[in-house]
């Protein structure tokens, strides 16, 4: 078999485990009629903000290029709306880097965040079961970047932290715990 065949026939583990058990697991939990009833995931939304970006055009790029290892997607670069004086900010000045994941990638970075990434947060006692926005998203914060092993620590100029934002079709915040919960995300008690 050759390998383009390999890589065509690839389904990330997480996706596996929800069509084969996360779904049929969620449907007996809350009764649905139907299995396409069922919530699923549907985006995720890595942000960094870069306050150091005022003074140093260079920090946009390093962490453009960092945030680019760690999801597997080129991020955009967001730019202030408008000058605010006092924080030395002018119009159209980059200020961030956000990239959202769908489908297959969206998977992987899911399996990395839950398996590998959450694991190695210094004093690391659980995700927050609270951060739902009454609409089944879930919101989580990172203060370093350097969790995830596709950054290499040596080459690091500063530490830096993100905004993970995981979408989910979930019509409340019980549904869209419990789906988390199946994808292994460990919530604290």
């Amino acid at each position: 078999m050759s390998e383009a065949a390999t890589l065509e026939n690839y389904e990330p583990r997480l996706k596996t485990q929800y069509k084969e058990k996360i779904r049929a697991a969620m449907q007996e939990q809350f009764n649905y009629a139907n299995p396409m009833m069922v919530p699923k995931l549907e985006k995720v939304v890595i942000n960094m903000g870069l306050g150091d970006a005022v003074n140093d055009r260079k920090v946009v790029d390093s962490a453009l290029e960092e945030l680019t290892r760690i999801a597997g997607q080129r991020p955009v670069v967001t730019k202030a709306k408008k000058s605010i004086a006092g924080f030395k900010v002018r119009e159209e000045m980059a200020l961030g880097v956000k990239v959202t994941l769908r489908k297959d990638r969206m998977y992987e970075f899911l399996d990395r965040l839950v398996t590998i990434a959450l694991p190695r947060v210094r004093d690391f006692r659980g995700l927050n079961p609270k951060s739902f926005d009454g609409r089944g998203n879930y919101a989580m914060g990172l203060k370093e970047h350097i969790v995830f092993p596709e950054i290499d620590y040596d080459k690091v100029e500063g530490q830096r932290g993100m905004d993970i934002v995981v979408c989910t079709n979930a019509s409340n915040d019980d549904e869209a715990r419990a789906l988390l919960k199946e994808f292994n995300f460990p919530f604290r008690k």
